[in-house]
């Protein structure tokens, strides 16, 4: 294997700054959800270059909605295709999936970004933009895996299948229609930005809407309403001390680093009308962690019950009760045994590049690997460059030296895990 590494290493040294323009053009395109044609077609183009078998097709959102595994504020998909570029094995190797996204989050306020989120800007050897770790770098990362391994004329055994997305920011539909359309593999690897870990376990989670109610007086006399925003206060201290339960059941060790590892997180609140009325109604909108180990089901039934358990904090919530709707956005958790052979090779090549052992933890955040591992049946392992805070933040970046080191650590993976057909 060490005559693959030397090679492969040369190979993306002599082709970082093409490859890098070619990242930068990926930023230019702003796909956000519901614009990813674009940068869609710059990958179709790219994979026919290396010379894979390419799919690109938009997804079929009538058969969807029939799934139970489907979640997405929308429907319909035009404008958004997916994209599947397949290198074929020589025969009787195992195959592997490269899962990644295309789609990213709103730059927000352009005010906060010190660099423009659409020019792919390098200062000290990072890249600036939206989407560099979240997540076309190591989207990149996995296409020069692939080209390296075309260029240097291996011949793999079993098959490569790459997964270029859409919509997993908000539920995971393109990895859900390229599992049904057949695109599935004996393992995946994901190149989400893990800060160079190796995650082989990932929580799900799944967002929810909660009505706390009150009821109308005139502000002038206040003492004749009941203010559904006081409540409110009431539901988050409850919600708070769901969370503590939850996380203090979880003794996984691959969680010890994590703060809070399966978080409940309120991102949104609305509530009253009018400054000088007494609040009747007001909405949480948030999102709860699901361990790995867990059924979205059964968490959904503890939060719904621990809302009734707030009648035996105030009579209020006895006669109006909170109203839960389970709506938008589900992510699925993920596993894989930490013995598994993938975790065993990719653990192994990352020691032969970098030279030291890695972090093995349990991601803090849900991705595509939920439906690859429980839909598709293809374990799947969350691996990449890029650093998980800088995901969705202003002023993105990603550490161009760790797209190249990913790179060469999955194209060494690929190479054992497929096997090579000997010359």
């Amino acid at each position: 294997m060490d005559v693959y590494q030397s090679k492969i290493h040369h190979w993306l040294e002599q082709n970082r700054e093409k490859s890098l323009s070619f990242l930068q053009s990926l930023i230019n395109e702003p796909s956000t959800q519901g614009n990813e044609e674009a940068v869609q077609t710059l990958i179709v183009n790219k994979l026919k270059e290396i010379g894979l078998e390419v799919d690109l097709w938009e997804l079929d959102g009538e058969n969807l909605k029939k799934n139970p595994y489907f979640f997405s504020p929308r429907d319909q998909f035009k404008g958004s295709p997916n994209v599947v570029g397949v290198l074929k094995g020589e025969g009787s190797g195992r195959s592997i999936l490269l899962n990644g996204h295309v789609d990213v989050v709103p730059a927000g306020d352009l005010t906060q970004w010190d660099k423009d989120p659409y020019q792919g800007e390098v200062v000290d050897g990072k890249m600036y933009g939206r989407g560099t770790t979240d997540m076309k770098g190591g989207n990149l990362s996995l296409y020069l895996a692939i080209e390296v391994i075309k260029e240097l004329g291996i011949k793999l055994k079993g098959d490569v299948i790459l997964h270029s997305v859409v919509e997993e920011e908000s539920g995971g539909a393109g990895t859900l229609d390229a599992i049904l359309k057949g695109y599935n593999a004996d393992a995946a690897i994901i190149p989400e930005p893990t800060n160079m870990k190796i995650f082989p376990k990932q929580q799900g989670s799944k967002w929810f809407r909660l009505y706390v109610k009150g009821r109308a007086a005139h502000g002038g006399m206040r003492y004749h309403g009941v203010s559904a925003i006081e409540k409110s206060l009431i539901v988050l201290n409850h919600i708070t001390d769901l969370e503590r339960l939850r996380n203090e059941r979880i003794d996984d060790p691959l969680y010890k680093n994590v703060p809070i590892p399966v978080p409940i997180n309120i991102g949104r609140i609305e509530g009253g009308d009018w400054p000088s009325s007494v609040a009747d109604l007001v909405k949480l909108e948030g999102r709860i962690g699901i361990a790995p180990n867990e059924n979205i089901d059964d968490v959904q039934k503890e939060l719904e019950q621990w809302m009734q358990e707030l009648a035996n904090i105030d009579p209020w919530f006895e006669e109006h009760p909170v109203e839960i709707e389970w709506y938008g956005a589900r992510w699925l958790p993920g596993s894989i045994d930490e013995n598994h052979t993938l975790m065993g090779i990719l653990s192994k090549q990352y020691q032969t590049v970098l030279g030291k052992e890695p972090v093995i933890e349990a991601s803090p955040w849900g991705t595509d690997g939920g439906l690859l591992t429980q839909v598709g049946d293809t374990p799947s392992v969350v691996f990449g460059p890029g650093l998980s805070h800088m995901a969705h933040f202003p002023n993105e970046y990603i550490e161009v030296d760790k797209i190249f080191e990913v790179a060469e650590i999955i194209a060494l993976t690929v190479i054992e895990w497929c096997g090579v057909k000997e010359v």
